[in-house]
């Protein structure tokens, strides 16, 4: 690139070379393969005279594809800036996700950037899941992934003989062009519409799931032992006789944490032992290519889709009871206030004492479960000492000003037949907080292990949010009668004193939703920026190795630093590479499980048109209501047109509906009553409509016009 600067022109591969030194038939095959790579990255861009030149000086602009279903687009830069949109002309030769090069038209009249396409770097979808349809002698693939605003023709002899609203894989043979749309061939028949599990099937092969074990990584697995083996004891330290246990789920399957917690004169001693992934899943092993693809374990509602096979994850790895195992302990001193004063990394050998579930925990603490929790009265002891250590360490949480904000997730509960029988929120108690908080201590302290000891690792970082969303949820702030001083830089504290003022509110969940959307996302990074929800200047994730990749780099890099291993020269820009896949295998098994949770929730509520359900509005745009109903934790819209007969104006700032001549008002956490009117499986959307036109007005609204 420096070169092409000094340029000063677009270049053939021969002048390239020339101008770079670069001489002999292999290297300049390898600046070739070289400069294809820029291309496709948008970096460069290669002309039809077969020249290279730099694509910023072409004016062009690199980025990602985001698709709208109503045809037009959106182009999201490399680079950062603001989202470059594409008129369905432009947007018909994409499909959402496919990497493109643009040069900015104009702005349109709020001075947002609208472009033109020029050319299609990369294609995003090789395949497309959805239902296949037959009419008139032409077929088509529906796609069920939304963001696909395009069907997929399918010749005629290219069906694989899959039939009528079908779910099929469809193979893109031929990308969208301005002429026409994607051309494919079905590559394999799932089976009918509303078959048990299909749900899943589908978020497997729409998000590109990895979920078959290649033969080499079996074969590796295969040679693992299921036992730890006496000379794998060696440079570990024994602390078989320690009585670490595991707190988890009633239904969970893998257990790579261990705790124990005791009194010592100047305050406690905690240990965490985390299962030593590491020591099974070398770096460059077909295990370790696997693992880095797949990135996280995802967890579906009744099937989970392993990061390891399972004779790593529910076997050697797993901290299962009365068991040798191997793992990386943390162990940590702690003042009487919670402040740690020493932090060790060591690997070792343990047996875990006892394998716990939160609730009977909590109720043997609380005192309405008499049964003990275990033969060994260590085990109990232990759990009486994290208890006290919890209690110190949420009181630090609450001083630093770490946010705390509860969400709902839904449990389905499934009956023989294999179909949904309930819908219940999983209940959180202060057991799962206590292993929480112990996770996070031992988090903190191997993100502040690497920085002292300046090994290259990867943080779990989470930014303070954008000067825009704090100005608006001050605006909103206001409008609630709170008035908080939001700084252009604000602390976490700041926050949390929202969170706080709220607690006793009728309309807490309103500001929590709010704050919550005000905030980025967490991602993966080389680069420690500290993670403003915590409200902790060095944060990583050490404590789930079986589960989530960075972990494991994390554990192989403290290793590393226990060695006084040299650090290669490109590992900063490897971990960089590395932290970027991580963030985005994350992100895809979040959008994937909550597709199956949609269609789930959909499944659920087919049989339920008509019936009324009490409700809590979620959330408000310009075309409607969303109402989560009580108990069961469903979604839906009410329409606009389906409120009462008025005109409503939307009110961004205070997230709310407001009829223009009745004043009626509706915004997040207010009750309402509904009735279902429509279930549609395909677009997972569940529409209600108000129970009673004529229930008396919200109080605010009435207190308004006076």
């Amino acid at each position: 690139m420096e070169a092409l600067e000094q340029l000063a022109s677009p270049r053939r591969l021969d002048e390239l070379a020339a101008h770079l030194g670069v001489s002999g038939h292999a290297e300049q095959n390898a600046l070739e393969r070289r400069l294809l790579a820029m291309t496709r990255d948008g970096q460069l861009i290669q002309t039809r005279a077969e020249c290279f030149g730099l694509a910023s000086r072409m004016d062009l602009i690199a980025g990602r594809v985001l698709s709208h279903r109503d045809g037009f687009a959106f182009v999201r830069p490399d680079k950062g800036g603001d989202d470059i949109y594409l008129a369905e002309r432009e947007a018909r030769r994409t499909l959402h996700g496919d990497k493109v090069l643009v040069r900015v038209g104009g702005f349109d009249q709020r001075g947002r950037p609208y472009g033109n396409l020029v050319e299609v770097l990369e294609r995003a979808n090789s395949v497309i899941v959805g239902r296949y349809f037959h009419d008139r002698g032409i077929g088509v693939v529906v796609p069920d992934n939304k963001h696909i605003n395009q069907d997929v023709l399918i010749p005629e002899g290219a069906s694989s003989g899959a039939r009528d609203g079908q779910i099929v894989v469809a193979t893109i043979e031929q990308q969208p062009d301005q002429r026409s749309q994607p051309i494919g061939r079905v590559s394999e028949v799932l089976g009918e519409h509303m078959a048990p599990g299909m749900e899943i099937e589908i978020a497997i092969r729409s998000y590109g799931l990895p979920s078959e074990w290649p033969q080499a990584v079996l074969d590796q697995a295969a040679t693992i032992p299921s036992e730890v083996r006496a000379a794998e004891h060696a440079e570990r330290r024994d602390l078989r006789d320690l009585p670490l246990i595991t707190i988890d789920g009633a239904d969970a399957r893998d257990f790579d944490d261990a705790v124990h917690a005791r009194r010592t004169a100047k305050g406690f001693v905690l240990y965490v032992a985390i299962a030593d992934v590491s020591h099974y899943v070398q770096p460059g092993s077909a295990l370790d290519s696997e693992a880095l693809l797949r990135g996280t374990s995802v967890y579906f509602p009744d099937r989970v889709i392993p990061m390891l096979p399972e004779k790593l994850s529910n076997g050697i790895c797993s901290l299962n009871p009365g068991v040798e195992r191997l793992a990386m302990v943390c162990e940590l001193n702690l003042e009487e206030n919670g402040e740690v004063r020493r932090a060790q990394f060591y690997p070792a050998v343990f047996r875990s004492h006892a394998r716990l579930v939160y609730e009977n925990v909590e109720d043997w603490y609380r005192g309405s479960r008499a049964q003990p929790l275990a033969d060994d009265p260590q085990v109990s002891a232990s759990v009486v000492c994290l208890y006290e250590l919890y209690e110190v360490l949420r009181q630090r949480r609450e001083e630093r000003g770490a946010l705390d904000i509860d969400t709902i997730e839904p449990r389905f509960i499934y009956g023989a037949n294999g179909k949904i029988e309930r819908v219940e929120a999983r209940s959180r108690c202060d057991a799962h907080k206590l292993i929480e908080e112990c996770m996070i201590a031992a988090n903190v302290a191997a993100a502040k292990y690497l920085l002292k000891r300046k090994q290259p690792g990867m943080y779990r970082v989470h930014e303070p949010p954008a000067g825009e969303k704090i100005e608006a949820l001050g605006q909103f702030l206001r409008e609630l009668g709170l008035h908080f001083t939001m700084a252009t830089d604000p602390e976490p504290g700041d926050f949390a004193a929202i969170l706080a003022a709220a607690r006793t509110r009728i309309d807490k969940r309103l500001i929590d939703t709010v704050v919550l959307r005000s905030l980025k996302l967490a991602v993966y990074s080389a680069e420690n920026n500290g993670h403003f929800g915590l409200a902790l200047e060095a944060y990583t994730h050490f404590t789930s190795p079986i589960r989530r990749y960075p972990d494991l780099m994390v554990h192989r890099a403290i290793k590393a630093a226990l060695l006084d291993d040299a650090i290669a020269e490109d590992a900063n820009l490897r971990m960089a590479e590395i932290a970027s896949q991580c963030s985005m295998t994350e992100r895809r098994a979040d959008e994937a499980t909550r597709d199956a949770v949609s269609w789930l929730k959909c499944e659920f509520m087919q049989d339920k048109v008509g019936e009324r359900f009490s409700g809590i509005v979620s959330g408000v745009a310009e075309f409607g209501v969303f109402v989560e109903l009580d108990q069961i934790f469903v979604e839906g819209l009410v329409h606009v047109t389906e409120l009462p007969g008025d005109y409503y104006q939307y009110d961004a700032g205070r997230h709310a509906l407001r009829g223009r001549a009745s004043g009626r008002e509706f915004s997040i956490g207010q009750e309402v009553a509904v009735l279902v009117t429509r279930v549609n499986l395909d677009e997972r959307k569940i529409d209600f409509k108000l129970a009673d036109q004529a229930h008396p007005e919200p109080r605010r609204a009435r207190r308004k016009r006076r």
